[in-house]
């Protein structure tokens, strides 16, 4: 790289080094981030032409490389990265998130960030170092914005804190482990996992995480003080005075009647939006206005309303406590839980409304063999729990595009996922791979935190002993500074649409499991975030009442539909002779009792099937690593009779052998007088040496063989051998 320039900081013993220089020069920003052996490449770019859309087109990419890691991933045929991982999709949407509130929305031109991942040690989280890099190239790049801003992961496990520590140290060990992203004192932007942990708790967290935000800030501002580019200066017309007359005269006096008065408002705001849009179609094809009007009005009315629309709603909840359906700020809307009831073929199902929002989710229960295979650059394993969440777009009351999972539906999903996971049992006790799916049916505000509950209702219907119910709520905000706000509780789409702070908290009887943190503004104090965090508790508490109420506990049995589990645990050492030469043994076992079988490295062994079936294939795997030891009391099938005794099978797998001088207290002449091939026969082990097992059928039973006229001779007499 040549014209190199390198700026560092240390952040509690970590050294992070910012390498500017001409690798991605084609770029308007781009930096490479270090830290140890970890190295992110960030690039932003804005678009040379106008977008053409209605929108800020902002697009972030995090690009995970599999030789970051040093691995060859991938299927047999194809070892080429393919589409994002989930973790992927959810690394981008956490950068998105606390980038996006920084543009001008207003921007006509796109934006595209990329983060990729060039060289993973595992050392240091790197997601929190994505978010950073990609600001340092935004913040040093000529493309117009309002940073910079920084992430940090604080991770506590017994009241110590761990910064910016990779996945596989922070494991499943913590207390909580909260992902922050802030400028200028505020925070933007959180994604947070935690274990039952109170308000309290996590306000201290982010106090933590707010004195390393600024240290990365600060430095930041240090670079672009030195190398930082121009920015281009975006400017934007007036808006045309055809559209603020008819707005004035038309749009503005009906506001109250149709925003805040006191009915459901979706309906009627839509309505409202659909009178407009007719109205600015209608001005647009008259014939005394020029067609440069014509363009400029086009492409102004949407935005114009929807600012006008978002100024109304912001004063008439700051200044007259008004809401667009005349709630109380801190009321939940009507509640309704249903718990099963729908179908005897489902393994267990849950119905949620939460006013105009209403879910379905159904439970299957599967066998170990059913997880899914996670194989991403820094993990591999196997995936026992998941939450799939759908939005249908007729939920929204739209068409569109259906079957197809966007970021959004996969972000939804993991948080409902990581919020629900904390009541699960443990797989010793509950070894079944658990499948959640989520359907989104109607939605008014919120649907991720519904699917929450619907969900906690599926698993204590199916009979999945978890441990409590888990209820989310989603808390708004409008916002003019920190003397001028108002909370809202359980926000709805205008207000969701409209508000500055979409905070989702998702928790227990006894804490918070989950919060996700979006915001429109730059960002939100501390002190503002924390008193809705406290708010959102009360209404919490409210829903999991009315989860309580429809089924306190787990049904007593899962689904007669549901596959039964047989769990068991051998020595690893015996683990060859349950698979045999080339998976012979463990196959045979698998078609003769119509089961899957799994072996774990440490010997348990999950056998999955139905009926009785699992059973049958427990005693048979029970027999192969069965330790004959010497005074063993057993009952075998005689397999085969010689001149010196007779050779028994103690089970599918292991034979002993009777000496003729064991069969009897007495002398015995011919064997096959007494004993026949195919005869079951009591016998105890009196000998295991190097897996040659010698047994006694005299001293199981010294009266099983009784003595023939032509055999008189006691065993006193030595008998020839």
């Amino acid at each position: 790289m040549k014209n190199k320039k390198e700026f560092s900081i240390e952040i509690d013993g970590q050294t992070y080094t910012a390498v500017f220089g001409d690798l991605a020069e084609q770029a308007h920003g781009s930096v490479m981030l270090r830290c140890n052996e970890t190295v992110l490449l960030a690039t932003a770019v804005m678009s040379k032409e106008i977008a053409g859309t209605s929108w800020f087109n902002l697009t972030v990419d995090y690009a995970e490389k599999f030789y970051a890691s040093g691995q060859i991933l991938g299927g047999r045929f194809k070892k080429r990265e393919g589409k994002p991982s989930d973790e992927a999709i959810l690394a981008s949407r956490i950068i998105d998130r606390t980038l996006r509130p920084l543009f001008d929305q207003r921007n006509p031109y796109a934006v595209q960030i990329i983060v990729t991942v060039l060289a993973l040690d595992g050392t240091v989280d790197p997601i929190a170092m994505a978010v950073n890099a990609a600001s340092i190239a935004l913040h040093t790049s000529n493309i117009p914005w309002s940073g910079p801003t920084s992430a940090v992961r604080v991770t506590g496990i017994d009241s110590n804190l761990n910064i910016n520590s990779p996945s596989e140290a922070r494991g499943k060990k913590y207390d909580y482990d909260i992902f922050v992203c802030g400028k200028d004192g505020n925070i933007n932007m959180i994604e947070a996992d935690a274990f039952e942990v109170s308000e309290n708790v996590l306000e201290k967290a982010l106090e933590k995480s707010q004195e390393h935000i600024a240290l990365f800030e600060a430095w930041q501002q240090e670079i672009r003080d030195s190398i930082g580019k121009e920015k281009v200066s975006l400017v934007f017309p007036d808006i045309h005075p055809k559209l603020l007359e008819l707005f004035e005269k038309d749009f503005y006096p009906r506001f109250p009647k149709y925003i805040t008065s006191g009915k459901p408002g979706k309906e009627t705001i839509n309505q409202l939006h659909q009178e407009w849009s007719d109205k600015v179609s209608a001005l647009v094809q008259s014939g005394d206005i020029s067609d440069e009007d014509k363009k400029q009005i086009h492409q102004q009315s949407e935005r114009f309303y929807d600012q006008k629309m978002d100024e109304f709603v912001h004063e008439a909840a700051i200044k007259r406590n008004e809401r667009p359906d005349g709630r109380p700020m801190t009321q939940v809307r009507s509640l309704y839980a249903q718990a099963g009831k729908l179908s005897k073929m489902l393994h267990g199902s849950g119905i949620f409304y939460r006013g105009g929002t209403h879910v379905f989710t159904a439970l299957t229960l599967g066998g170990p063999g059913d997880t899914e295979m996670i194989e991403g650059m820094d993990i591999q394993e196997d995936k026992y729990f998941m939450h799939h969440y759908n939005f249908p777009p007729f939920s929204a009351g739209e068409t569109g595009r259906s079957g197809f999972t966007n970021r959004r539906e996969i972000g939804h999903g993991a948080l409902a996922e990581k919020a629900l996971e904390k009541v699960l049992p443990s797989r010793d006790t509950f070894p079944y791979t658990i499948r959640l799916v989520s359907e989104s049916l109607a939605s008014n505000g919120s649907t991720s935190q519904a699917s929450i509950c619907a969900s906690s209702l599926a698993l204590m219907d199916g009979g999945v002993p978890v441990s409590g119910h888990v209820a989310g709520i989603a808390m708004g905000l409008m916002y003019t500074n920190d003397s001028e706000y108002k909370i809202l509780t359980d926000i709805q789409g205008p207000e969701d649409h409209y508000g500055d702070m979409d905070l989702k908290v998702a928790g227990t009887k006894n804490g918070i499991v989950a919060i996700q943190l979006d915001v429109k503004v730059e960002g939100v104090s501390r002190s503002v975030l924390v008193e809705a965090i406290h708010q959102a508790r009360d209404a919490r508490l409210v829903i999991l009442e009315e989860l309580y109420k429809e089924i306190d506990t787990p049904r007593d049995s899962i689904s007669p539909l549901a596959p039964k589990i047989e769990t068991m645990k051998i020595k690893p050492e015996k683990i060859g002779a349950v698979i045999g030469s080339g998976g012979k043994t463990v196959n045979e076992i698998r078609e003769k009792t119509n089961t899957e079988i799994q072996i774990e490295d440490d010997g348990t062994i999950f056998i999955t099937g139905k009926g009785d079936d699992p059973a049958k294939a427990r005693v048979i795997i029970e027999a192969l690593v069965h330790e004959y030891v010497v005074g063993d009391l057993e009952e075998g099938l005689v397999t085969k009779i010689t001149d010196f005794g007779i050779f028994v099978a103690l089970n599918e797998k292991t034979e002993g052998m009777v000496h003729i001088s064991e069969i009897a207290p007495f002398r015995i002449n011919s064997i096959e007088k007494y004993i026949a091939v195919g005869q079951r026969i009591p016998v105890k082990v009196i000998k295991n040496e190097r897996g040659k097992i010698g047994l006694s059928i005299k001293e199981a039973n010294k009266d099983f063989i009784k003595p023939r006229d032509d055999d008189q001779k006691k065993e006193t007499e030595p008998q020839k051998t």
